[in-house]
């Protein structure tokens, strides 16, 4: 464990108290949320997304130290285990490396070499390997090992099955199988080709040829998913020769040996039969994990900037899901998302019963006073668009449109949550509540949705999904807490993401929640079923009450520092009732000057902690999305057809790749905004420069209105 630590302290460059501190406190069952906000003194202020990756590095260094001492342990049972190889294992730094020294040892299937072996050719190829004999006749030597018994009738065939056992042992080198990889990494190049002649999205790699050192991560996965899909082929070109010469420079002792020929002849069989096809299919793996690992990170950063996306607060909403046949699905709900009422109109192709819509919405509009109408970008959404701006120009009060990513709305309407939610509603309609809703608050109506499904990654479905599953849960989990709940009106779903409560604890708060009323105190949560005091210490602060008894349940303050807040208020001459007032004064440059340091210490907390306690006293309530750009409300549509290169528009940033960011400019497609685009300066990432949710400034570069693409810039615009 001592191991362990130095190593995170050497890789993380941190402080060992950081490491240490932090070690034992996810040892002890706390969540990195509660640790990033309430542990500050003893991490030394690490935030969440340090601590996520420091815990993803601690369980690989224990899984490594597992698997190494399973090793020497397996490798031991056989009577095998020497100095050499015990050493080999301790100075291994990956899996990889550690699963290549145990790779002699494995059981293997039958293969060429223990077929061999079974005929008793092992002896014959140790002194063929051996090159010691520099003179006599291979014949002679090979002679006391034809057995027809045993099956080897000829000279020839003992000398192929001792070839295929040295073969096999030169494929099995740990040492030489790290270098190699090296070269396939250093020399090698990836190529993919056509596999069948049909146009496809895949076309760009048809004859396409990179280093597999320089080869851009997502260009990775798009050859894999070209390939699954049948329409490219693809194999690492590595220079044979040059491979073949480093195996025999290592393996070839004594180059005028009579036994060396038959030695060379078993290294070029080992790299062409074994060596190659394992170590080409490794590396791939290797670049398709370094791949996934990055578009993981790009996914996961996308959907924590959806997540925090301002909520549009206190401001009636008809949400609207598009569609033709079926008719658009329309849902009312009230500024705390309670449902006013829904309806199905029909603007659209093949009935196109405009007017008859303009009605239907103009008095629900009229009856519940709706501000702004929310539009999903599915099927039918540049239509029904159109119909909506024709509409607001009819309209006596000021109403406002938005389109929104209706990504996951159907995956929540066909949902077992979303048949709880409205067991009366038709799953359409759910999905035009859902609409309506991720406008007023994204983060409370994502949550319902699986992370993967919320439209904001790339090959999402080629990726490892436990992993993927993993990440983007951490994420949510982060978000969630980042913001805090309403104790009061959270869904089961989103309590379920708050640190230290499970979905089945989320659950019995609700329930104990329609069972006793409102929570009027955070105490009160220590009478939920199942909820225990550990469950509580790690919840409480990420819970609020708003009009609850005690002011300080409607802020971050955990109730493990309350005292330290009496103590606080009573040194500067406030009260409680002062916060609600919001009748602190300056306190926080009173507290400055006073001594921070000092304070702190008479109220016995850290100065982090007593630093996050007067930031919470001034803003009680705070939700810091609120202080993010609002969305781009709309009233008028724009279309394709009307763009003209040159054209400067204002859009909402949609998605981010690696190779640039998409931008609904609200002409129904977004356009790209190419990498070599983002910035003036030269950037790696697109992630330097824009972020999911973003308010840019674009210019029009091209449009191409048959393909639907719409090529934007950021250079040289002015934000």
């Amino acid at each position: 464990m001592a191991d362990i630590i130095a190593q995170l302290i050497q890789e993380f460059n941190l402080k060992p108290f950081q490491v240490q501190n932090t070690v034992k406190l996810i040892d002890d069952g706390n969540t990195i949320p509660f640790i990033a906000r309430y542990r500050k003194e003893m991490t030394g202020e690490l935030n969440d997304q340090v601590l996520r990756e420091l815990h993803e590095r601690l369980v690989y260094l224990r899984n490594l130290e597992t698997r190494r001492e399973d090793v020497r342990r397996l490798i031991e049972e056989q009577g095998k285990l020497t100095d050499d190889i015990s050493a080999a294992l301790s100075k291994a730094v990956t899996l990889q490396e550690i699963e290549d020294i145990y790779r002699p040892f494995k059981p293997k299937r039958r293969t060429r070499a223990t077929i061999a072996k079974e005929k008793g050719l092992e002896p014959l190829a140790k002194i063929i390997f051996d090159q010691q004999l520099m003179k006599g006749n291979i014949e002679d030597i090979v002679q006391p090992f034809i057995n027809p018994e045993k099956g080897v009738n000829t000279v020839e065939e003992a000398l192929n099955g001792a070839m295929d056992i040295i073969a096999e042992d030169i494929s099995d080198n740990a040492v030489l199988r790290k270098g190699i990889r090296g070269m396939f990494f250093r020399y090698g190049m990836i190529v993919s080709q056509a596999k069948k002649e049909e146009d496809s999205v895949y076309r760009m790699y048809y004859d396409f040829k990179e280093p597999v050192a320089k080869i851009a991560k997502h260009r990775v996965l798009a050859i894999n998913r070209g390939e699954k899909e049948e329409f490219l082929q693809v194999k690492i070109d590595v220079p044979a020769e040059q491979v073949v010469s480093y195996l025999k420079a290592n393996v070839v002792s004594k180059p005028r040996s009579i036994t060396t020929q038959y030695v060379e002849n078993a290294v070029e069989d080992s790299y062409d039969r074994l060596i190659f096809p394992s170590v080409e299919r490794e590396v791939r793996n290797e670049l398709t994990e370094l791949a996934e690992e990055q578009a993981m990170k790009v996914f996961a950063e996308n959907l924590r900037n959806l997540l925090l996306q301002p909520p549009v607060k206190g401001r009636v909403v008809l949400g609207l899901d598009p569609a033709y046949r079926t008719g658009c699905k329309i849902a009312v709900v009230d500024d705390t998302g309670k449902v006013f009422e829904t309806t199905v109109i029909y603007p659209t192709p093949p009935q196109n019963k405009v007017e008859e819509a303009k009605k239907v919405l103009k008095n629900l509009i009229e009856k519940h006073k709706v501000d702004i109408i929310s539009i999903g970008n599915g099927t039918a959404s540049k239509e029904s668009e159109i119909f909506v701006a024709e509409l607001l120009k009819e309209l006596d009060r000021e109403v406002y449109y938005m389109v929104v990513s209706e990504s996951g709305a159907s995956v929540y309407s066909a949902s077992k949550l979303g048949a709880e939610e409205f067991p009366d509603f038709d799953v359409a309609l759910r999905s035009a509540v859902s609409i309506a809703r991720r406008l007023q608050d994204p983060l409370a109506e994502l949550v319902k949705i699986d992370p993967k499904a919320v439209g904001v990654g790339q090959y999402q479905h080629d990726m490892n999904q436990k992993k993927l599953g993993e990440s983007l849960g951490a994420v949510v989990e982060d978000c969630v807490n980042s913001v805090g709940v309403d104790l009061n009106t959270a869904s089961s779903s989103l309590l379920s993401y708050i640190s230290g409560v499970n979905s089945s604890i989320a659950k019995n708060i609700v329930e104990y929640r329609e069972t006793n009323g409102k929570f009027k105190k955070r105490a009160e949560l220590k009478k939920v079923k199942k909820l225990g005091e550990k469950a509580f210490e790690q919840c409480a602060g990420f819970l609020r009450i708003g009009e609850g008894e005690n002011i300080l349940d409607n802020t971050s303050v955990h109730p493990e520092s309350y005292e330290a807040v009496q103590k606080l208020l009573k040194i500067m001459g406030y009260t409680l009732e002062d916060i609600k007032l919001k009748k602190l004064g300056n306190l926080k440059q009173e507290v400055e000057n006073k001594g921070i340091g000092d304070v702190a210490k008479e109220v016995g907390v850290g100065i982090p902690t007593l630093r996050d306690i007067i930031n919470e006293l001034l803003k009680p309530g705070r939700d810091p999305r609120d202080e993010l750009p609002k969305p781009i409300l709309l009233t008028d549509v724009l279309h394709i057809e009307d763009l003209r290169p040159g054209m400067v528009l204002t859009g909402t940033v949609r998605n981010v790749a690696d190779f640039g960011a998409f931008v609904d400019i609200g002409v129904h497609q977004d356009g790209l905004v190419h990498i070599s685009e983002l910035s003036d300066k030269f950037i790696r990432n697109a992630m330097e420069v824009v972020a999911v949710g973003d308010i840019v400034k674009v210019k029009v570069l091209d449009v191409d209105v048959q393909r639907k693409r719409i090529s934007l810039s950021m250079k040289g615009v002015t934000h």
